[in-house]
């Protein structure tokens, strides 16, 4: 099979949910740019409408939902969505998990609740949903944004967003060990630090916090959204066809390094 033809999305459905956010956006342009048709999923609406204007193609069909991925009802609605629009579904990815931060001594449950529901459980029922259909056809991918926080923990008040990453992480491996001989692959993105306008707004408010990141990224620098293009596409396409169950890190070097290491280029060493 010659290169193109490995990471050829022709005819494939692929449903992106957060697909109006930095993340999101930049995984759903290269899926396009393959050749996938595409179901948006994201609770900005007017992000949306933008997104579907940007990745229009001739011969290729772009839908919206807009809606909130925690809510169970509206996962139904956009694979019913899926099922009226499309009939199939080749690709799976989620994006989106809302969450809250909190230190641990003071953090309320009901804030626990809500970030481990939005991440892993409401992530697992758009796997579930999204398997189902697969299995009947026999083949798939689902790929799922985890982070460096699901593996290492990252502090700052982060205790339930790392249990819910870390939730993400192990689904990725079950869900591959129950479903990868009958044709569905299932794998994880494991995400340190990219740059968007939450984590700049963050790092402007307090300086030291870049500098913190960059003592831990041997490679140098933060991530950009489009650092995350080229290994959605390769889990997405026949290209990684033997890939399954993987946390594929992509982190700047992150989760390689030592916590006592150095490098060149680090600050204040």
């Amino acid at each position: 099979m010659g290169v193109e033809r490995l990471f050829d999305l022709t005819g494939r459905v692929a449903l992106v949910t957060g697909a109006a956010g930095s993340l999101g956006s930049a995984i759903a342009t290269v899926l396009a740019d393959a050749g996938a048709d595409l179901l948006l999923f994201d609770i900005d609406e007017t992000g949306l409408k933008r997104m579907a204007t940007t990745l229009a193609r001739d011969g290729q069909k772009v839908r919206t939902f807009a809606g909130n991925v925690g809510d169970i009802g509206h996962v139904d609605d956009v694979f019913g969505l899926l099922d009226r629009e499309f009939g199939r579904i080749d690709v799976l990815v989620n994006v989106a998990g809302p969450a809250r931060l909190g230190k641990p001594e003071d953090t309320d449950l009901a804030d626990v609740e809500y970030t481990i529901h939005n991440i892993a459980t409401a992530r697992f029922y758009c796997c579930q949903q999204a398997g189902r259909r697969m299995l009947a056809a026999g083949k798939g991918s689902i790929i799922s944004i985890c982070s460096v926080s699901g593996t290492t923990a990252n502090g700052r008040s982060h205790m339930a967003y790392g249990m819910a990453m870390a939730a993400v992480a192990h689904m990725t491996r079950e869900l591959s060990t129950e479903w990868s001989s009958r044709g569905v692959r299932v794998n994880a993105i494991v995400c340190g630090q990219i740059s968007n306008p939450s984590l700049e707004a963050r790092m402007a408010d307090d300086p030291r916090l870049k500098k913190n990141f960059l003592r831990g990224i041997p490679i140098g620098r933060l991530g950009v959204n489009e650092d995350i293009k080229g290994i959605a596409l390769l889990l997405a396409s026949d290209a990684s066809s033997f890939m399954t169950g993987a946390l594929v890190p992509v982190d700047g070097g992150n989760l390689a390094r030592n916590a006592g290491a150095s490098h060149p280029g680090m600050p204040e060493f």
